[in-house]
């Protein structure tokens, strides 16, 4: 793939449990191409939360490498890689991670402050939880907010420094249907206006079915 973004060589990732090795993703090979949506489709156990780790660089892999525009992330140090990671990729949790004291805007800019940009951060950060549709809850802290806003807070905030690539490890986990519904519709927004790559790592065909493309796992391997 001649525009692919990210992509994986031979990665795999091996946990040792007691006298018991564990390979949680064995051998994969994988092209995201920029632009793209999609979807790592599997059940629990599958390896795919590993995967969408290893693909943003946020843990090491036992063999392989991660080349995001065609620079191996895990050949540079900690500090470089989380350069990388902080500019360059946006993470979108199952369970949000906003901190409790926090307002929905304070939440967005966290982000963009840890990286010494102060420069229309509050702004932006306000224009982008209007993008999210929470202009009128931009006060309220996460204790006040419902599932589906909370992780609407969690998508504006992973789209603060602007990122290259959003991989999201299953956002709609906690969610009803409809607003589940709700969120996959705002990632293929955001996609078709912001021209982003998003990665979805999902155990729900039905909604992955809404992105560009289907990945499956089982085992740790492409099926």
């Amino acid at each position: 793939m001649s525009n692919a973004l990210v992509a994986a060589r031979g990665l795999s990732k091996t946990y040792t449990n007691g006298a018991k090795q564990v390979r949680a993703v064995n051998g994969i090979d994988l092209e995201i191409g920029k632009g793209e949506a999609l979807a790592i489709v599997g059940p629990s156990g599958a390896g795919k939360s590993t995967l969408m780790h290893l693909l943003g660089g946020l843990d090491m892999p036992t063999h392989g490498k991660v080349l995001f525009d065609n620079v191996d992330i895990y050949s540079l140090s900690d500090k470089n890689r989380a350069k990388v990671r902080n500019s360059r990729v946006g993470f979108v949790f199952q369970f949000y991670h906003l901190l409790p004291e926090f307002t929905a805007l304070e939440n967005v800019m966290l982000p963009g402050m840890i990286q010494g940009d102060a420069s229309m951060l509050k702004e932006r950060s306000a224009g982008l939880l209007k993008a999210v549709g929470l202009e009128n809850r931009m006060a309220h802290r996460p204790g006040e907010l419902s599932g589906g806003e909370s992780q609407r807070v969690a998508i504006a905030r992973a789209l603060i420094n602007e990122p290259a690539i959003i991989l999201c490890d299953e956002p709609t986990g906690n969610l009803d249907s409809k607003t589940s519904q709700a969120i996959y519709e705002l990632l293929i927004e955001l996609k078709d206006k912001k021209g982003m790559t998003i990665v979805v790592v999902t155990h729900d065909e039905k909604l992955a079915a809404k992105m560009d493309r289907q990945i499956h796992m089982r085992d740790g391997k492409l099926v």
